[in-house]
């Protein structure tokens, strides 16, 4: 049994920086951290817009649970990122 097709959200937003890495550090010595374009715009509607999650949910045409998963998801490798002093790659 193969799992269900994933959903096509909205994204509105793509970003012109798609980089961030610790300063001083070459990157061939970082270990790259990936934030996927959904991961992206859920933490850019809640935390940066100030949107609650129902409106976020909304916006990328998805239910408030699974924009909790995504946000949840997207700030763990963001705090681990920044903890561990790891690059951020947004694709």
């Amino acid at each position: 049994m193969s799992p269900r097709p994933r959903m096509s959200r909205r994204i509105r937003f793509s970003p012109e920086v798609t980089y961030f890495k610790p300063q001083g550090v070459p990157m061939r010595q970082l270990e790259v951290i990936t934030l996927d374009d959904e991961e992206f715009e859920a933490i850019r509607l809640t935390q940066y817009e100030g949107l609650s999650q129902t409106q976020a949910a909304q916006k990328m045409q998805t239910s408030q649970s699974t924009l909790q998963r995504i946000i949840s998801s997207g700030l763990s490798k963001v705090a681990g990122a920044l903890v561990e002093g790891k690059a951020i790659r947004i694709e």
